[in-house]
């Protein structure tokens, strides 16, 4: 009896124990199988390594800091409206007794025009396209922030598309210039302007390609190509980098339908940053003229002369007259440098002649039939630029 008084007494006891101790038990296992389900397993460390910590980048401070120098250019223009071919007939004149001095005056109508324009300095100064202002007899520009003043045009030149213009404000805002020279393509851009009327629109692309010429652009060259959507009302407006700064100064699109198309064309700040000094000084914008008609190097071009080198531009002939012929250049002739600087593009030389002051002596270095040769060139001064009709929209 007593010994199974004490069997029962230990049971007991081993029970007590177990319902003390059960609940530290179960934690540790329930801490052990927690700790383990909180750590990931080689696959998720690699995917928790490449997804972004951040949310995804955005241009809104670029924007914020550029945007307030943008604005809006409108410009008016008195034009006259074509008369009905019968009031310029004189019998009908008679017939009908209308007076013939008061039918000299063909009846006038004002033409409205739309832009952008971007403020480069404190004091008032507007960089935008020549085609903008071009003929207005008012220009007024709208800020960011509401305000309008009527703007003057300091000066233009419609050879690269650009026009200075001078407003009166107090506290004006302006943008920090960058530098074109270093753009690469696939740079990120952002377009910011007035299209269609529709004040501070922002696009967003990339560089396409620097120095591009042609595209029926007259003598427009060294130009970057944007897909950033440039629309009618973008002229003018600025290219920014992704911090803010201005690369170039939107000018063209092509198209065939007069619409975006993913090509856009600006002229690189650095160029327009000098054309906007010469023209707020008064200074005349002079470009050097060689007088030669170039062509790029082929394979071909380069067997038939035996040159072997990778700088140059063939010379296909000579203006009659001019300065490449009076210092002996000829027709079949490889321009390899020009005022000691390499040359190898036809576009590239041709802006490297126009940079260069009328009048002044530079020396040119050639290859012919195997000798290379350097002349004296006295450079002369390019003609007034003409306009280009073509499907380049601006």
């Amino acid at each position: 009896m007593k010994q199974h008084l004490i069997k029962t007494l230990r049971w007991l006891a081993i029970g007590m124990l177990i319902v003390v101790a059960a609940p530290y038990v179960l934690g540790k296992m329930n801490f052990y199988s927690a700790s383990h389900a909180e750590t990931p397993s080689v696959g998720q460390a690699i995917l928790a390594s490449v997804m972004p910590s951040t949310p995804p980048l955005s241009y809104a401070d670029a924007v914020e800091r550029a945007a307030p120098a943008v604005v809006s250019v409108k410009t008016t223009k008195e034009i006259s409206t074509e008369m009905n071919p019968f009031f310029q007939d004189p019998f009908f004149r008679r017939f009908f007794g209308v007076d013939p001095d008061a039918m000299e005056q063909a009846p006038k109508e004002q033409q409205q025009g739309v832009g952008s324009g971007v403020i480069v300095s404190t004091t008032g100064h507007i960089l935008t396209n020549n085609h903008v202002v071009k003929g207005a007899d008012t220009v007024t520009v709208t800020l960011q922030d509401g305000r309008t003043g009527e703007a003057k045009v300091i000066g233009s030149d419609p050879e690269t598309d650009l026009a200075v213009l001078k407003v009166e404000l107090d506290k004006l805002p302006s943008i920090q210039l960058g530098a074109s020279k270093n753009l690469r393509v696939g740079d990120v851009v952002l377009a910011i302007g007035n299209p269609f009327g529709f004040d501070q629109t922002v696009t967003q692309g990339i560089i396409s390609a620097t120095e591009r010429a042609g595209f029926e652009m007259g003598n427009l060259s060294n130009l970057i190509q944007t897909d950033a959507a440039i629309n009618p009302g973008n002229s003018g407006g600025a290219l920014i980098d992704t911090l803010g700064r201005l690369v170039a100064i939107n000018t063209s699109i092509y198209s065939r339908s007069g619409g975006y198309q993913g090509i856009g064309f600006a002229i690189p700040i650095d160029q327009a940053n000098e054309i906007m000094e010469q023209l707020i000084s008064g200074k005349k914008i002079s470009r050097g003229w060689l007088g030669v008609v170039l062509q790029n190097l082929n394979a071909e071009t380069r067997d038939l002369l035996n040159y072997k080198d990778d700088e140059g531009v063939y010379v296909r002939a000579t203006t009659q007259g001019s300065p490449a012929q009076k210092a002996g250049l000829l027709p079949g002739d490889v321009i390899r440098k020009i005022n000691n600087v390499s040359v190898k593009e036809v576009n590239k030389t041709t802006s490297l002649v126009a940079s260069l002051k009328a009048g002044d002596n530079y020396p040119i270095e050639i290859y012919r039939k195997g000798d290379i040769m350097t002349f004296t060139v006295m450079l002369g001064e390019r003609k007034a630029f003409q306009e280009p009709n073509s499907k380049t929209k601006r």
